[in-house]
């Protein structure tokens, strides 16, 4: 049972925000080894350890200036690799680390000043090599490379003639490209290396898929591929597509679900397809609604499944097995237990925890998170989740609205820190997934079209009445905290509707839609078409970019009344520092006192745990004096 109000442990902001012990577990190719994210020299780094010896573990990076998240294990025992970018810019490298000779730096295989690594994949039917784009030649264009892991040759295979967004090489060679049309339509084509020109196979409506099509993930005959399609239906669900024919046939679905496909965010979630790494085989598909659910679509991960679903009460996280499909490593998602991380074998039955990323937080003493339905005033229903304070009469309380980036992306259950600091401050939490976000269908994410700073607004201030209503929150203590997309909403609320916030807190928000969307990298340019053109408008038409004007919270920043919080990455190549410098500027021109924070080494949101912990401890400083919080002192 949860512990008294009195018996509550008071959080730190490094108890919730330093980095993990251990996390990101994932099994090697022969089953024996494991690697892993722990600190090093106060970054997070790749550590390999045995899983079947005492043989004491091995730091196997050694970046000092910016904590690793994504890295890789090959074929080939001997290398490893890792992905990196330079304070946030987003230029990303792929690294190799020779695990047979602990002295030898990681080598830089993309090394190519300005260029971006983007879509790495590992190619089970050629074994030593991997497929990635690069846009060394034209900043604007990726071309497709075949990389030799072990001697660092890259092999041209397709050079952009100018439209592709994302290329695919099947193992028999042919290549295959995304491209959008002028209309914003998604095409799929063939590659004719020897016209130089590509022939169209199908199109899909570009307005479905404002993000691309997620999943999208080459068969490993190369005769398919394994996509994400609402063709005809509201739900996104699982077909296989034929290179040949263009036809699609049902795989998979869920009744009420949507495939989870924010890893088209986030990268480093898992993708909604499980797969052998090693193989390639489909072995399940992950769908999401209040709760996480998993298709097996193998017989023999369906036994792995049973299994592994009882080492915990949480949803299913990242899994990964080794060549074989013997041995297993999966974690779990769980909003008061987060990533406890097990092994698995299949053969024995063996099962043991290897670690979890936060030891010293004791599940009891952290809040549960409860989905919740919120009625909008046109009758829409908002998915959302409530997190209240533990030991705490849920009356009354000041309340924390919380707003998710994208906005193409949503809310979902298991463990926040932010979340759960706000909680054991003795906030309410709301986070809702107003209309706009992903995973509630094709009609629910429509509705999101025109809205920003309408409809999807309404939907913030009717959860805010809701809460109220329900006798949860205070009304004269209510704070709008975000990020990104939730940034730009949480500027909207102060100067749209700034009666309504006791405080705010605004994280890498664009404050003018229009110069946020032209000062965008040139490359993210033409996918602009079926997102922001659409939802919101394209700066280029004079109409249009009136019309962003008068939703962008800069055209109002003489309203702003609510005590405001801003954070920055200096680096941010998405929502550069002006936008967040033009709101501060303004404020501080009019004499109203503005709290600002920019990190020099960071992009669009903080990735180093001293950052991070820099930010939370002023926003929870800020949150106390404005909500009546107490912070933490030490």
């Amino acid at each position: 049972m949860p512990a008294p109000a009195h018996e509550v442990p008071r959080l730190s902001v490094e108890d919730l925000f330093d980095s993990p012990v251990r996390a990101g577990a994932v099994i090697s190719p022969d089953g024996t080894r494991m690697a892993y994210l722990a600190p090093w020299q106060g970054r997070l780094n790749v550590w390999v350890e045995s899983l079947d010896s005492d043989e004491e573990a091995r730091c196997v990076t050694a970046d000092d200036n910016r904590s690793v998240h994504v890295f890789h294990w090959t074929d080939d025992p001997r290398w490893l690799l890792y992905e990196q970018d330079g304070d946030g810019d987003e230029l990303w490298h792929v690294y190799r680390v020779d695990l047979t000779d602990p002295d030898a730096e990681a080598v830089d295989l993309t090394p190519f000043p300005g260029a971006m690594a983007l879509g790495f994949d590992r190619v089970a039917a050629r074994p030593g090599k991997a497929s990635l784009h690069l846009n060394a030649r034209n900043p604007v264009e990726f071309d497709l490379y075949e990389l030799d892991i072990a001697t660092g040759e890259l092999t041209v295979l397709a050079q952009n003639p100018g439209q592709p967004a994302g290329w695919m090489r099947t193992p028999t060679g042919e290549l295959y490209a995304q491209s959008l049309t002028a209309d914003g339509d998604i095409e799929l084509a063939r590659w004719d290396a020897s016209a130089e020109k590509l022939s169209p196979i199908a199109t899909f409506d570009g307005a479905d898929y404002p993000l691309g099509i997620q999943p999208f993930e080459l068969t490993p005959d190369g005769t398919g591929v394994w996509m994400g399609s609402n063709r005809g239906s509201d739900r996104t669900r699982l077909v296989r597509f034929d290179l040949a024919t263009g036809a699609e046939a049902d795989v998979d679905s869920h009744p009420v679900f949507d495939l989870d496909t924010r890893r088209a965010v986030f990268p480093t979630l898992p993708s909604p397809l499980i797969r052998n790494p090693y193989t390639g085989a489909l072995l399940g598909a992950r769908y999401l609604g209040e709760r996480q659910a998993v298709h097996a679509l193998d017989p023999h991960f369906a036994s792995v499944l049973r299994k592994v679903e009882q080492l915990s009460d949480g949803d299913l996280g990242a899994v990964s097995c080794d060549a074989s499909g013997r041995r297993w490593i999966v974690g779990f998602v769980h909003d008061r237990d987060p990533g406890a991380t097990y092994f698995y074998d299949h053969t024995t039955g063996e099962s043991r925890l290897l670690h979890r990323p936060f030891p010293h937080l004791d599940p009891d003493t952290l809040a549960p998170m409860a989905p919740v339905t919120i009625p909008a005033r046109d009758g829409l229903r908002l998915p959302a989740y409530l997190t209240l304070p533990v030991g705490v009469a849920p009356a009354g309380l000041p309340l924390v609205l919380l707003v998710h980036g994208g906005p193409w992306f949503r809310d979902s259950w298991g463990y926040h820190p932010v979340v759960q600091l706000l909680a054991n401050r003795g906030y309410a939490v709301l986070q809702v997934n107003f209309r706009g976000s992903t995973g509630y269908g094709k009609a629910f994410l429509k509705a999101g079209i025109g809205e920003l700073a309408g409809k999807m607004h309404d939907d913030l201030i009717d959860a805010v009445d809701w809460a109220v209503e329900q006798g949860y929150a205070d009304r004269d203590r209510v704070a709008l905290f975000g990020g990104s997309y939730g940034g730009y909403a949480t500027l909207v609320g102060v100067t749209f509707t700034p009666d309504v916030f006791a405080a705010a807190i605004d994280s890498c928000g664009p404050s003018n839609l229009v110069t946020y969307l032209e000062t965008l990298p040139e490359y993210a340019r033409p996918g602009l078409v079926n997102n922001w053109y659409l939802y919101a408008g394209d700066p280029s038409d004079p109409e249009q970019a009136a019309d962003l004007l008068a939703r962008s919270p800069s055209s109002r920043v003489d309203e702003i009344r609510t005590p405001l919080m801003v954070v920055q990455g200096a680096n941010d190549i998405r929502v550069v520092q002006a936008e967040s410098d033009r709101i501060v500027d303004a404020l501080r021109a009019r004499g109203v006192d503005v709290e600002y924070m920019v990190k020099d080494n960071e992009g669009h949101g903080f990735v180093n745990p001293d950052n991070t912990i820099d930010m939370y401890r002023a926003a929870d400083r800020f949150l106390a004096r404005h909500l009546g919080g107490r912070p933490d002192t030490e």
